[in-house]
């Protein structure tokens, strides 16, 4: 683009700021957004993982296919046989698990720690690098040495743990301290990990949230587990695996469903089962659950920056009609078409290049704002940010703004037929030009419909997540995780501490309930058991999955759950030779349909590697226990007891006012107990269903206000062709006065006109919806994509903007003076 087309440009739009600093500002929102989610699409969708060659690693799932669980952790012995097992497209496996343990500290409360146990070439196979010391070796994960045959009473001496800690532990416990390479993570400890390194800054897991597995733990050690078919049943580890170069995804998994045909037939449990196993891309597999949302969201973004362009392109050609006689005028002095055309994409690039500008700036803001509102289940949530790649993307998307809604009007312009302009008044209206303002209005009102739909079906979405029947009353319930350093290793120690607390926290006036259990209701860690009934010993294949809790009498009473049969646990019942349980009402459903469930009796496997009879004493509601949307599998519910006191893990507290103002008092009631009990996540259990609803809440946010953005801009651009018309038509509207129309007439002559052109749009905009709402199913909750409800509110509301936007120029158009409009015409 010559430099005098872009002073004299400049020159130009500096001399009608008003319609400049419109465009400006209107293409800015359009580019601010679409860069904003595009940062997020980047950092989740399109960067590669940070991982050596990571398009080469795979995540190795297992399923049980009759008994509907998928994607669950595998046993130590499955992964050592898929391992061996698929070496023809597979370089290698590695495993990890995670969890999370407390720490003694001297003379204060211990610190709750993020453990991952992982095989010694996870490390090498991911490409993560040792900053000091050194990396994991496989002499770090030999199984501990069995006792010897000939003395079963000696126990052979124990292997040190091996550790390695993640370099921001390192700089937090040890200020950066090399001296604790080679020493115990313990000092004075009879048991203590020996650290021998500390990884580079930065490490990470990316694993989906559902995995439930620690994005970044502190400790890293390595697992010496031996190879126990007895353990076959015990899942706890997850498994990537790296392709060797040019392997193809459908070979890796035929490899992989070898292996598991192999487990299928040595043992019979896998093969009632169903068990399998399949490969995912790691990538793909990490970003499943956040792809529809993102998706969406980009699209949205997409449309709000077409709808801007739309309405810049309908400013300049409303500016490019009021300048037809200058223009003209130019091209009888000798200014050819080209140089026309030159000169007015000159201006649209200024446009674009301030939009651009300030859209970036916007984009920055509104980055901040949207990490502050994004859902902690978002991936790499923290490398979202403006890098290379989304400046070069805003750059691009400036210069395709700029031909969107430039070269049509500059092409437009440019075909003006001399003649007739120069014989006609400045006012008179060019043939086609407003065809061409009436399609551009026409597509603007059809992407917001569409947009208003999108935030119209969110909407509906989250106002359902807001009315589920989660099974429990969350309102004035206050929760927390506890830690004790004093627990010991005896069921009844444990189940001492467990009564000490629960009469502290009963003791605390206006609490008025006190429950705990492991795992707890949206707060993770939730996990299948096998039940069945008498049919199932004669064939394993009947056996089915449900979800387990570990409970404590009161449990019921304290979340509210009702009860609908039965009775619940009592103090009497928590204790281990009581073989009782609490079931839901799914599994009631499903165990015993038609018939009363109290008193029969299932098969569980728990506690040993053989299934043992329990006894059904009650039936409850179902409870939400990992999502709002997904009610989730069975559930059976055994006390604390009966799991011989492993301690629960999360208590629950029922005030009778407002649970965030009994935190202190909870705190300090346990700090008098003991002062070396850890309080942790001291929350109202609202806060978990506010959690569990953001990720709807985020997407219902960002498409309500793309949505609400552009209704405003469409409703500007259809007044902005309105007040052009009743401009350019001004002699037309006094002609009609003067023959006897009246106010009123010219006023609803005005309104059907603009009311016409959003009737067409909205048409084009229902039909685009219903065909691009369906995209968005896996996000919807409790509504269709097709809601005829959201589709009639969206069309009452809209055509109650474009109302307000054609009152104005109806307004001004029925208080022309005929006399007056003649005689300026």
């Amino acid at each position: 683009m010559p430099a005098n087309d872009l002073r004299y440009a400049a020159r130009t739009l500096i001399k009608s700021p008003v319609f400049s600093l419109a465009a400006v500002i209107t293409i800015a929102l359009g580019i601010g957004a679409s860069t904003a989610i595009f940062s997020v699409t980047n950092a989740v969708l399109l960067r590669p993982l940070p991982y050596r060659d990571s398009d080469r690693l795979v995540l190795a799932c297992s399923d049980m296919l009759t008994r509907h669980t998928f994607d669950e952790p595998v046993s130590n012995e499955n992964f050592v046989d898929l391992r061996n097992g698929a070496k023809r497209n597979f370089e290698d496996f590695a495993a990890v698990s995670t969890f999370r343990g407390n720490i003694p500290v001297p003379n204060a409360t211990p610190e709750q720690v993020r453990f991952a146990r992982v095989t010694p070439n996870f490390f090498s196979m991911l490409g993560a690098k040792v900053a000091l010391g050194r990396d994991f070796t496989d002499s770090d994960a030999q199984p501990q040495p069995p006792p010897d045959p000939a003395n079963p009473g000696v126990q052979p001496p124990r292997l040190p743990t091996i550790a390695i800690l993640s370099y921001e532990y390192w700089q937090r416990r040890y200020g950066g301290n090399p001296g604790v390479i080679g020493h115990p993570l313990l000092t004075g400890a009879p048991v203590s990990p020996m650290v021998i390194g500390v990884l580079a800054p930065g490490f990470e897991l990316l694993f989906r949230p559902k995995a439930e597995v620690e994005r970044v733990p502190e400790i890293w050690i390595a697992g010496r587990q031996a190879y126990d078919n007895s353990q076959r049943l015990s899942f706890f580890l997850r498994v990537i695996g790296r392709l060797k170069p040019g392997a193809r995804l459908d070979r890796a998994n035929e490899e992989v469903g070898l292996v598991a045909a192999e487990i299928r037939r040595n043992f019979p449990i896998y093969g009632t089962g169903g068990f399998q196993y399949r490969v995912e891309p790691m990538k793909q597999y990490m970003v499943a659950e956040a792809r529809p949302a993102i998706l969406a969201l980009m699209g949205a973004v997409i449309f709000l920056l077409l709808i801007a362009c739309a309405n810049v392109a309908n400013l300049l050609l409303v500016r490019a009609s009021l300048r037809e006689r200058d223009l003209a005028v130019r091209s009888a002095l000798g200014g050819n078409r080209w140089r026309l055309i030159r000169q007015m994409l000159a201006e649209a690039l200024l446009l674009a290049g301030a939009g651009t500008i300030l859209g970036l700036g916007l984009a920055w803001l509104g980055l901040h704002e949207l990490l502050v509102i994004a859902p902690a289940s978002l991936p790499r949530l923290q490398s979202i940010g403006v890098d290379k790649t989304v400046l070069v993307f805003a750059i691009l998307t400036g210069l395709a703004a700029a031909a969107i809604f430039g070269v049509i009007p500059a092409l437009r312009a440019s075909r003006t037929d001399l003649m007739q302009v120069l014989r006609t008044s400045g006012r008179s209206v060019t043939p086609g030009t407003s065809l061409l303002r009436n399609g551009v209005v026409i597509s603007e009102v059809a992407l917001s419909f569409v947009l208003l739909i999108g935030s119209g079906l969110m909407f509906r979405t989250f106002l359902a997540l807001q009315n589920v029947d989660l099974g429990y009353d969350a309102r004035l319930l206050l929760t927390s995780s506890l830690l004790s350093g004093r627990l010991g290793n005896q069921p009844e120690q444990r189940a001492a501490v467990v009564r000490e607390i629960q009469s502290h926290l009963r003791s605390i006036p206006g609490v008025e309930g006190v429950a705990g259990s492991f795992p707890f209701p949206l707060a993770g860690g939730f996990s299948p058991i096998r039940w069945g009934k008498q049919d199932a010993l004669a064939d394993p294949s009947k056996y089915q999955a449900a979800d387990f809790q570990v409970v404590l009498p009161g449990y019921f009473n304290t979340l509210r759950t009702p009860l609908l049969a039965g009775r619940v646990f009592t103090d009497a019942d928590n204790a281990p030779d009581r073989n009782l349980v609490v079931i839901d009402q799914y599994l009631a459903a499903k165990a015993f349909p038609h018939e009363e469930a109290v008193g029969k009796r299932i098969l569980i496997r728990i506690r040993t590697s053989e299934p043992e009879w329990v006894q059904i004493i009650g039936v409850v509601a179902h409870q939400h226990q990992t999502s709002l949307s997904d009610p989730g599998r069975e559930q059976i519910y055994f006390t604390d007891g009966f799991e011989r006191h492993g301690f629960v893990r999360t208590w629950a507290i029922r005030t009778a006012g407002d649970p965030g103002k009994y935190a202190a008092a909870v705190r300090a009631e346990l700090t008098k107990l003991d002062p070396h009990l850890a309080v942790l996540e001291l929350q109202p259990m609202e806060a978990l269903v506010e959690k569990a609803a953001a990720g709807p809440r985020f997407s219902l946010l960002l498409i309500g206000v793309f949505a609400t953005v552009a209704a405003l801009l469409a409703g500007v651009g259809l007044y902005g062709v309105l007040s052009t018309v009743v401009r350019q038509r001004t002699a037309e509207i006094g002609v009609r006065m003067a023959l006897g129309a009246g106010p009123m007439r010219v006023f609803n002559l005005v309104v059907r006109y603009g009311l016409g052109l959003s009737a067409a749009g909205i048409a084009v905009g229902a039909g685009a919806a219903l065909l691009l709402t369906r995209a968005m199913t896996t996000m919807l909750f409790g509504v269709k994509p097709t809601d005829p409800v959201t589709f009639g509110s969206i069309i009452v509301m809209f055509f109650a903007i474009a109302t307000i936007a054609c009152w104005l120029p109806a307004q001004r158009a029925a208080r022309l003076d005929p006399t007056v409009a003649l005689r300026d015409e």
